[in-house]
């Protein structure tokens, strides 16, 4: 069963085509990655699935609804999640304050919450905190917080609609090797323990081979290559573009060759 099907996705900027006939399915349960060099359209196929850009012909289809057209925040009223590169919280606030924001949100309650918003959904809250583990940290205000515990508390506001997808942008950007080890395999054991998608950008090719189930390419806005990690890897074509002879390298310096 498929929780996400793309058809024939395309977008142009001017005369520069950015994505084109893109197609693919994400699975339910299942880790799959979009990896591709600096431009090969990674970014503007994922804000087309969350709304944030509209597609100029395709499909996309959630649990076989089509979502085109649909706003942000109507998408993630659907069920879908998404974690963004540069994480982003209320630094003024608590973790768990944070986390309270989004439930808040999801439940509808914004406009009756600022009396109560300190006491509304705090179990909740505190749940998804135990489940990526900043359940010890919850009274600590987000501006301490080490960046890597702050993709985390990402991860925790990014559940807190219940998604049956989620859209994870380079989820490990900016953290040490072993914090986006750890990270990957805690958004593995979650997407197990709640069988729900996770379609996720990432130029950390060890992440990547790692964790995917299974692993799509993008270049120059055309999807070249879908399956395991294994037969990516040995996918002549990919080797060619992108991963070189086999040594896993920065996508930055792939963008400036």
């Amino acid at each position: 069963m498929s929780s996400l099907v793309v058809k024939g996705l395309s977008k142009s900027f001017g005369g520069v085509k950015a994505v084109t006939n893109v197609g693919f399915e994400v699975r339910k349960g299942e880790l799959l990655a979009l990896i591709g060099p600096n431009g090969a359209g990674k970014s503007t196929c994922f804000n087309m699935l969350n709304g944030q850009l509209k597609a100029d012909g395709g499909s996309i289809k959630l649990f076989g609804e089509e979502i085109i057209g649909l706003e942000p925040r109507q998408v993630w009223r659907k069920g879908v999640g998404r974690t963004f590169q540069i994480a982003a919280t209320f630094t003024s606030m608590t973790v768990i304050e944070n986390v309270q924001m989004a439930l808040i949100s999801h439940h509808k309650r914004l406009l009756s919450m600022l009396p109560f918003a300190g006491s509304l959904y705090k179990e909740e809250a505190y749940e998804l905190l135990e489940l990526v583990s900043m359940q010890d940290q919850a009274e600590r205000p987000c501006g301490m917080l080490a960046y890597g515990d702050v993709k985390r508390l990402e991860l925790a506001i990014a559940l807190a609609n219940d998604p049956q997808i989620l859209l994870m942008d380079e989820p490990a950007a900016g953290m040490a090797p072993n914090e986006r080890i750890a990270l990957m395999q805690l958004t593995a054991d979650i997407v197990k323990e709640k069988d729900i998608s996770v379609l996720f950008t990432e130029h950390d090719m060890d992440v990547v081979f790692s964790h995917a189930d299974r692993v799509m390419v993008l270049n120059r806005g055309e999807l070249i290559a879908l399956g395991l990690p294994s037969e990516i890897r040995e996918n002549e074509e990919v080797q060619s573009i992108y991963l070189g002879t086999g040594a896993v390298y920065d996508e930055e310096l792939v963008g400036n060759a």
